[in-house]
């Protein structure tokens, strides 16, 4: 591990981590990837653990540690080969509850934050729509102030823990009048009537639970809007750039994760008498993936410890994301291809991490969307700046 980001309590971490995940994960994996449901205990035993907490304040629960804590939980989680399960995760920790501690209220905190760091509740993000993916200010749901009430009305789509979420991250439309001035974000119980949600069949990350929620006249309290009206817009780009960062360790660890499991397999798989790992043409070729792996990864680290001295990385973030999904889904392709027929059977990890892959370049803004960002602060000099 690079010791300008590493320490011996990161690594310390890194191992407990790692064996928390191989003792009380990995037995499950296999069932939850059938089922598309994971178990509720392990959420509980993860939030007793403090992962859920390692980046968020104390006084709520959490462990204020700094954010290479995250990187590794975001890596370790990778090894255990399931994309969805790391997904579910990740979503919860880094996508709902960024929100309740950047916006929330003090009651909304304590009501919804510290049992969401106790793994008690589980959050969900909802911002995609039907008719509107990456065009996030083209948003249709509304919501409508009455007295002290809000109503809202509308949809939203590929929402990661939407089925089975205790509670939902909800961005609507509080003026229809204008595109980004008019978004807002509240927080919504999942018994709220009128919140209906329908789970999605997917390629990939089956462990985790993936919905379209329809609201229909959902009524809730005034006090649930989270920041102040109007503002969303400006809350969800301020916290783009940690949620592209996470997408970009995620690629790089899933890569190395394939990469490896492909170079154990070479030295022990033999044809025409000596093992695949003496064949130049292999050799050169993990060559080149070990170089691309190892140059994302070390931009990533570079990214975080930039977030982590508080610089804006928003630029950063999404270069990382847009090339680092694209070399993992690259790396674990080549990966297969060094396997053979056996690459393509389940009983080996690189079939399943090749689905789970394919949403890098999607989730998140896709890459399409990613090179138009980059490029207008390259070429139109735009500049994007964190809500204050």
């Amino acid at each position: 591990m690079p010791i300008m980001y590493f320490t011996e309590e990161h690594e310390a971490f890194r191992l407990s981590f790692r064996d928390f995940l191989n003792k009380e994960v990995v037995p499950h994996i296999n069932k939850w990837e059938k089922t598309g449901k994971i178990e509720r205990f392990i959420w509980k035993k993860i939030g007793d653990m403090g992962y859920f907490g390692l980046n968020y304040p104390e006084q709520y629960g959490g462990l204020a540690l700094d954010i290479f804590y995250t990187v590794i939980f975001l890596e370790e989680l990778q090894k255990v080969n399931s994309g969805g399960f790391a997904a579910a995760l990740w979503a919860h920790a880094y996508l709902a509850m960024t929100h309740l501690n950047a916006e929330g209220s003090e009651n909304i905190k304590h009501k919804y934050l510290t049992p969401s760091i106790n793994g008690d509740k589980i959050g969900c993000l909802c911002i995609t729509e039907p008719y509107g993916g990456s065009d996030v200010a083209g948003m249709k749901t509304t919501a409508v102030k009455k007295g002290d009430t809000y109503v809202i009305n509308g949809s939203k789509t590929f929402i990661t823990n939407g089925f089975y979420s205790d509670y939902l991250i909800v961005t609507a439309k509080t003026d229809t009048t204008t595109r980004t001035k008019g978004i807002s974000i509240f927080i919504l119980d999942r018994e709220t009537k009128g919140i209906s949600s329908t789970k999605l069949d997917k390629l990939g990350w089956r462990a985790s639970d993936t919905a379209e929620i329809a609201f229909d006249n959902v009524v809730i309290p005034a006090e649930n809007l989270l920041g102040e009206e109007g503002k969303g817009f400006t809350y969800l780009m301020s916290h783009f750039a940690l949620e592209r960062l996470v997408m970009g360790v995620n690629a790089h660890a899933r890569a190395e994760y394939a990469l490896n499991y492909a170079i154990q397999y070479m030295s022990e798989r033999k044809a025409f008498g000596k093992t695949l790992d003496s064949f130049q043409a292999l050799r050169h070729k993990v060559a080149d993936m070990a170089s691309e792996v190892e140059m994302c990864k070390e931009f990533n680290y570079s990214i975080a410890n930039r977030m982590k001295q508080g610089q804006y990385i928003v630029k950063e973030a999404s270069m990382s994301k847009l090339l680092s999904t694209q070399m993992a889904d690259k790396v674990i392709n080549e990966c297969l291809q060094l396997l053979g027929g056996y690459g393509y059977m389940e009983d080996y990890p690189m079939a399943r991490l090749l689905r789970d892959s394919r949403l890098g370049q999607i989730g998140g803004g896709t890459s399409e969307i990613l090179r138009e960002i980059i490029a207008k602060m390259i070429i139109d000099k735009k500049e994007y700046k964190p809500s204050t």
